[in-house]
């Protein structure tokens, strides 16, 4: 479908690409005025040559640039020369990635080898040890001792220029660093900064940063500051981009196209991954659709990419709106769509909003806005209904008009899709809708199409409301990719659990794949279920491990049986609606920290 000049001029407008740096990676070059670049990792067992090397040419073929290879000890590292060299043999050119946790060694031997190191700084530092109240000196010689574990790291880069990724994790932040800055996007901000400024003390820019949360607000506030504090410390480093542990299927896709899509509408971002906990390939066609999303869009390049916007970008502040235009509604934002005693069941039939409705105003496009505002003689809201491509552009213009001219109607958000199938629905529409209700803009969402039944666009709505933290309306799943770490059927145990409570509404569950990653990654969850060796599994009830050893084939029941315990049987029905409560409050106490 055409573009029209107009809208090219607004996004051309609006659109200013964070101006990084070129990075080379291997035979790819991040950054600068590269495409962005797709990116996976190997869910097999590092030792396990053929199926290591089998599965990085599967992803390579499927449009994969660069693949990601756990490296937890020194062994694992030093055999990605064996994986190497066989991939050479084959006759492949696929740069490798090596995933580094807790031992500086192995990313050491790794940088040899390899054309990419990632390092999680919470995990590459002090272990925890249960310490508060670090005084300064304590910090600083914390600081220290990370230049000298680092500084080893940083000269075999610079001679075998092996660029470095470091990626702060959400869940996996140092002791020190929530001490001062809490268990923030700033914490992860700063635990990131740290490393990339001992680099460049040594001279060494071959960098690439990365903020991952599986929160998807998190995710997006974190990258956004980091983009805001690189550029007053001088700083133009490639971004990579991806909410980690975003489960499977519909859910997984939706949470990962928000996240990602919001940043790369901002100008954010030069590398993605999508975490999926399914087969790993099937990560790429997800991958490529995000990033077609944004096919033909004209950029410009600025360090300050912020200094235009019409909210703040770095803290959730939602739009301030009058709902009592709604009748007997108290979940926001409203879902509009198929109502349904047997499904999700919208707020309100598309028949309440048709325009005999005196109540509301239909708009089709920003000079309608502009020429005839809602109503502010009488109680009445807006409808605002995008036409054409990329109607994430459209909508936050909107908002960005004169508060005068939409006052503080409620504004409903409606896109009509055509002749799409339903995987590109799902991808296009977590895109369109779900970056305006991660920055708390827009009252209700409906999404029309021509061919799909309107009892699924109603459940991708409701999808995208949850996947954007902006209303939830069923049980919530943290479940990581797996990786050659995972010694358990992660991608099993995640279907049997999801079977047996997704009727268990505002309860969060974390599905993870080892000990390594597992008790920081999944942190806010209420359950975690966490393995621990070769078909063993450590339950979690929040922080806690509560059982350890379980084995894989009892597992699922013996966690079902700790939320049953903990849950007495009516609180099962009564969590949704003290979750509601709940939320808004909670939500605004963890966001209020961002700037």
């Amino acid at each position: 479908m055409a573009i029209s000049p107009y809208f090219l001029s607004f996004v051309f407008n609006m659109i200013k690409r964070f101006n990084t740096q070129e990075v080379k990676v291997g035979n790819i070059s991040i950054g600068g005025n590269n495409p962005v670049r797709v990116q996976s990792m190997a869910n097999t067992n590092t030792m396990d040559t053929e199926a290591t090397v089998n599965q990085a040419i599967e992803l390579f073929e499927a449009g994969c640039e660069m693949v990601r290879v756990t490296a937890p000890g020194m062994r694992e590292a030093g055999h990605l020369r064996v994986i190497k060299n066989e991939i050479i043999r084959r006759g492949y050119d696929i740069p490798l990635i090596a995933d580094i946790h807790f031992n500086p060694k192995a990313a050491e031997i790794a940088a040899g080898i390899v054309e990419k190191v990632r390092v999680n700084p919470g995990n590459y530092t002090d272990r925890n040890t249960g310490k508060i109240n670090f005084t300064e000196k304590e910090y600083e010689e914390s600081i220290c001792r990370i230049r000298q574990r680092i500084r080893p790291l940083i000269e075999i880069c610079k001679t075998n220029n092996t660029a470095i990724r470091v990626g702060s994790n959400h869940g996996s932040l140092s002791e020190r660093i929530v001490d001062r800055y809490g268990d923030t996007p700033l914490g992860m901000v700063e635990a990131a900064l740290e490393f990339v400024r001992i680099c460049r003390e040594m001279d060494f820019h071959n960098l690439v940063l990365s903020m991952k949360a599986s929160n998807v607000r998190i995710m997006v506030y974190a990258t956004r500051l980091l983009v805001k504090k690189m550029a007053g410390e001088g700083m133009d480093y490639p971004i990579h981009l991806g909410v980690t542990e975003a489960g499977d299927g519909n859910d997984g896709r939706i949470k990962s196209a928000i996240g990602t899509g919001t940043l790369l509408a901002d100008g954010i971002g030069d590398t993605i991954r999508v975490s999926l906990t399914e087969d790993p390939v099937s990560e790429i066609p997800v991958a490529k659709q995000i990033i077609k999303y944004f096919e033909g869009v004209p950029v410009g390049h600025s360090s300050r990419i912020f200094d235009k916007s019409f909210y703040n970008p770095f803290d959730y502040n939602p739009r301030i709106s009058d709902k009592s235009v709604f009748s007997d509604t108290k979940q926001f934002p409203v879902v509009v769509g198929h109502q349904s005693k047997t499904g999700p069941c919208a707020d309100f039939s598309e028949k309440q909003f048709d325009h005999t409705n005196q109540n509301w105003v239909h708009f089709s496009d920003i000079y309608n806005v502009r020429l005839n505002p809602a109503s502010k003689t009488v109680q009445s809201g807006s409808i605002f209904n995008s036409k054409g491509e990329m109607s994430v552009f459209k909508f936050r213009e909107l908002f960005s008009l004169p508060a005068r001219t939409m006052a503080n109607n409620p504004v409903i958000l409606k896109k009509e899709y055509a002749d799409i199938n339903e995987a590109d629905l799902i991808i296009r529409s977590a895109i369109d809708f779900g970056p305006l209700f991660v920055d708390g803009l827009g009252d209700g969402i409906w999404i029309k199409h021509n061919k799909i039944p309107h009892a699924k666009t109603t459940e991708i709505s409701f999808q995208i409301l949850q996947a954007s933290g902006a209303r939830i309306s069923k049980t919530e799943f943290i479940a990581c990719p797996s990786c050659g770490r995972t010694l358990y059927n992660i991608q099993k145990s995640l279907q049997e659990i999801k079977a047996k409570t997704s009727h268990l509404k505002g309860l969060k569950i974390a599905v993870m794949g080892c000990i390594v990653n597992g008790p920081g990654e999944m942190a806010d969850a209420n359950y975690g279920y966490v393995g621990m060796g070769h078909g063993k599994v450590a339950l979690f009830k929040g922080k806690e491990m509560v059982k350890k050893g379980v084995d894989e084939l009892q597992a699922v029941e013996t966690l079902i049986d700790l939320i049953k315990e903990k849950m007495p049987y009516i609180f099962c029905y009564l969590l949704p609606f003290l979750f509601y409560f709940l939320s808004m409050s909670v939500n605004a106490k963890i966001l209020s920290v961002f700037t």
